[in-house]
């Protein structure tokens, strides 16, 4: 299991794990199926003394899954002090940008067969992300770009918002407010084959590319220091859920 999460969360993708192990590649599906379940139930455990974090950024994790006909949003929430990620949650989104005549006439006749995934999903999901995060809390200060449903999924929650908003046309350096979460963003697309640009090695199924995260949420959380060279704490000890950096073994 050690290796298996350390390849999972190092890039490669489960035929060249299989490949690696000397195993079958449905092994390497089912063994991952079955630790990223297991962490899921891990994290859930551990925040059941969940952190009371007064500052968060949010930001949306765009993917696809089978096809870039059927593209999905990982919400994701960072405290930028600690790098915590508390909770995800996930949207099907329809397909949209720059497209061909005849890519436009097979998304009509996808959304004919499978149906058309729903217009709101984003500001649902969002809304239940904060939701999470908020409970129990008289104020929040939340940092987001100018994506158009964040308001919309903030504005029922009973916790005061102090919501910052920083352009996203913004120069992405460690000046920028959503650092901290551009910089998770992309350990999370180096770490994961799934989701490089331009990769034969995109998810099948969007429930597996959550598994995948889960196993990376807790590897980040739990077992790798904030900063490899800098910071040795991990994101868990900076709020108060471990003692010390954790091994998979003890996962």
């Amino acid at each position: 299991q050690r290796k298996l999460m350390l390849m999972v969360v190092g890039g490669m993708c489960n035929s060249q794990i299989a490949d690696a192990l000397g195993v079958a590649p449905s092994t390497i599906d089912r063994q991952i199926y079955r630790l990223g379940r297991h962490c899921l139930l891990y994290h859930l455990e551990m925040m059941k003394r969940r952190p009371r974090l007064q500052e968060v950024i949010l930001d949306s994790f765009v993917s696809f899954e089978h096809s870039q006909y059927h593209p999905f949003h990982f919400h994701l929430a960072v405290a930028p002090k600690s790098t915590f990620l508390p909770y995800f949650t996930d949207s099907e989104v329809r397909r949209s940008g720059r497209m061909t005549e005849a890519q436009k006439c097979k998304r009509e006749q996808l959304e004919k067969l499978r149906g058309c995934p729903n217009p709101k999903a984003v500001r649902k999901d969002v809304h239940e992300l904060l939701e999470f995060i908020c409970r129990d809390l008289e104020q929040v200060t939340l940092h987001t770009d100018d994506h158009r449903e964040y308001p919309l999924a903030i504005r029922p929650l009973k916790c005061r918002i102090r919501h910052i908003v920083t352009s996203s046309k913004e120069r992405r350096d460690y000046l920028n407010r959503l650092f901290e979460m551009n910089l998770w963003d992309l350990l999370f697309r180096h770490g994961d084959a799934a989701h490089k640009r331009e990769t034969i090695a995109y998810v099948k199924r969007r429930g597996s590319a959550a598994l995948r995260l889960a196993i990376f949420l807790v590897w980040k959380n739990y077992l790798r220091p904030k900063r490899k060279r800098k910071v040795k704490p991990t994101p868990a000890m900076l709020v108060g859920l471990c003692q010390r950096a954790l091994t998979v073994g003890e996962v």
